[in-house]
């Protein structure tokens, strides 16, 4: 029976359970770089062993295979610094939410130029006065046109690209 008048004995090292939870979060983030594009996969920092695997990753379909590599990229994962890699992983993640953000903010303002017209437009140029004015008012009656006519969207899809551009410059 243990003495309840002894302190606790306090170890050296982490726990089991701690040193499992660390290792399975390596491996998600393992998994998450590879499920990263190529491009965005070049922008992470990471031993040429961890990159090739992560890249072999990409190929395998088989369960039992994809199961071992896994637990391969942890096992490369345990023996590198992650947080670098975490990181410039998040700097990706955030690149791209601002790209969704930016590209959502072109689809409002498209969709209405084309629903409200010239009252949209004024608040438009009243942000943007740098904007062309007459080139927008012509792609805005040709993607009406076009819609009305039950054509596909091409000047929609340049009143898109414009805007774009437009809100790229600053």
């Amino acid at each position: 029976m243990p003495d309840a008048t002894r302190p606790p004995v306090e170890h050296d090292r982490p726990s089991k359970s701690k040193r499992k939870r660390d290792a399975h979060a390596l491996q998600d983030l393992a998994e998450s770089l590879v499920e990263l594009s190529s491009s965005e996969l070049d922008r992470i920092p990471m031993p040429e062993n961890l990159r090739e695997a992560v890249l072999d990753t990409r190929h395998m379909t088989a369960h039992g295979a994809l199961a071992r590599q896994r637990q391969y990229l942890g096992r490369l994962m345990r023996e590198v610094d992650a947080e670098p890699i975490r990181e410039a992983l998040e700097e990706v993640r955030a690149r791209s939410r601002a790209h969704v953000a930016q590209f959502h903010r072109v689809e409002r303002w498209r969709d209405r130029l084309l629903a409200e017209g010239d009252a949209a437009l004024g608040e438009l140029l009243a942000e943007h006065p740098e904007a062309d004015a007459q080139h927008l008012r012509s792609l805005m009656r040709e993607a009406a046109k076009e819609h009305k006519l039950g054509k596909p969207p091409q000047a929609a899809r340049n009143l898109f690209r414009y805007l774009r551009e437009l809100f790229e410059l600053r």
